[in-house]
């Protein structure tokens, strides 16, 4: 065994295969939450250095070895983690230990073949869940496909509430006023203003506050009020006619497979020629193109300075944001910048890349939300989780499915922690904006947005 624990952990006990991009950031995420940490990889530099960086227990082998297993304590593990770069090795890594432990297990699965059975798989295997990084990402870029002038769009109630990121531009009917105002105005019904990011700083706002130019927003609200809200305030809600992707991996796949059902004209650049062979047979309605896709002529060529929207897919981060600059400087595209590790995070922030997208991040979020659901105590789950602005913030989805101490009081006589917002309800249904007359019922499912870290339980929201 390789590592260190320093301390007896109050969480779940819990296996991770495979240390790579998505194993380290599961590392990093799940070891800030107490949860007892073992990590398998063949390559033991890789657990020493994570190891070294966290405080989790590693060692070096074969995750699918029945005897690596069990040195790695799967007989009392929770849950164990699949995430190596084979599919078929995390899908049987997760079959040794459903057959050897009493545990949960989640695999990785990439290739389009696997995918489109994860039902079956997930059922016959016994699996808690089966995760996508790329058709992951592909979701998240067709969402701003469809919602261009966003940011990002993130879905809660399977679609029925979203939470929607924008930079509010200069001479905006929002600037300037305080979000009181707007609802006395009626320009914000049915939206609740919950994140504000100015000079780097987070606020969670109160109806005081003032909105101005440059600040990054995100609100709450239906699907259809969303629309109805960025059209009031004088955005372009109509989603993009046609898109250039850059690289034909699996994640270019995914996304060309949802957009082109949607009307949207998809063109693909791809250096590999038996790669384009193979999308062509893929993906008849979409255009093909065998070449560099950093070659500036050839993207001239292809027409990126009338391109609607740009996305850069190449396995190369370096590339991604270069080609995303690129299509800044030349054109009106809207522009979604893919990018695997989070080296110079602080650089990249800095640069005008359009909406950001993190793979493994993505992952790494359904991964924890299930984690928390599992630790939380008797009275609600944890269904979504999503992380913004460099993780300074949690959005949270919450199904209550009983009575508790949040449930069946006015919101405006709970005892709420600062820095907090109960944003939305949804009840049979009907998505309710609260206001502080409104209750929470067992049967509802509720979204909070936070500054804090780490809740597992609706009761969390308390002081």
């Amino acid at each position: 065994m390789l590592g260190r624990k320093s301390r007896k952990k109050t969480g779940l006990n819990i296996i991770i295969v495979g240390c790579g991009k998505v194993g380290a950031t599961l590392t990093e995420q799940l070891s800030k939450e107490s949860h007892d940490i073992t990590l398998i990889d063949k390559n033991p530099e890789k657990i020493q250095h994570l190891a070294n960086t966290y405080d989790v227990m590693g060692l070096a082998g074969n995750g699918a070895s029945y005897n690596v297993q069990m040195e790695a304590g799967i007989e009392d593990a929770d849950l164990l983690i699949a995430v190596t770069d084979s599919d078929e090795l995390n899908l049987l890594c997760c079959t040794v230990a459903k057959r050897v432990g009493d545990c949960a297990a989640i695999a990785r699965v990439r290739t389009p073949d696997y995918s489109e059975e994860s039902a079956y798989l997930r059922q016959k295997l016994g699996l808690a869940m089966i995760i996508n990084p790329e058709l992951a990402a592909a979701h998240e870029v067709a969402r701003l496909l469809y919602l261009p002038t966003a940011l990002e769009v993130n879905p809660f109630a399977h679609g029925r509430v979203e939470l929607i990121k924008f930079k509010l531009p200069e001479n905006n009917i929002l600037a300037n006023q305080t979000i009181v105002n707007l609802g006395k105005k009626g320009v914000s019904q049915n939206v609740l203003f919950c994140a504000v990011e100015r000079d780097g700083e987070i606020i969670i706002p109160t109806g005081m506050f003032t909105l101005a130019a440059g600040d990054v927003v995100s609100f709450v609200s239906s699907r259809r009020d969303a629309r109805n809200f960025l059209s009031k305030i004088g955005f372009d809600i109509k989603q993009v006619n046609n898109t250039m992707i850059i690289g034909g991996g699996k994640a270019a796949y995914y996304l060309a497979k949802q957009l082109l059902p949607m009307g949207i004209d998809v063109k693909i650049i791809e250096s590999n020629f038996e790669r384009c062979e193979e999308l062509n047979a893929l993906l008849p309605k979409a255009i093909i193109i065998n070449g560099d896709g950093t070659n500036e002529e050839l993207l001239k060529e292809e027409g990126i300075k009338n391109i609607e929207s740009f996305v850069p897919l190449t396995g190369i981060d370096e590339e991604n944001i270069f080609l995303t600059l690129y299509a800044r400087e030349v054109s009106n595209a809207k522009v979604i910048t893919k990018i695997n590790r989070i080296n110079f995070k602080n650089v990249i922030s800095h640069l005008d890349l359009g909406s950001v997208i993190y793979p493994k991040y993505i992952t790494a979020e359904a991964i924890l939300a299930y984690v928390r659901a599992k630790t939380a105590s008797i009275g609600s789950n944890v269904e979504t989780l999503y992380h913004m602005f460099d993780s300074r913030v949690e959005a949270l989805e919450f199904l209550i499915d009983r009575e508790s101490e949040v449930t069946n009081i006015p919101i405006m006589e709970m005892n709420l922690k600062k820095n907090l917002l109960l944003c939305c309800i949804q009840r049979n249904g009907k998505t309710i904006i609260p206001s502080g007359t409104d209750m929470i019922m067992p049967g509802d499912t509720v979204v909070i947005v936070t500054t804090h870290t780490g809740f597992d339980n609706i009761q969390d929201i308390l002081v």
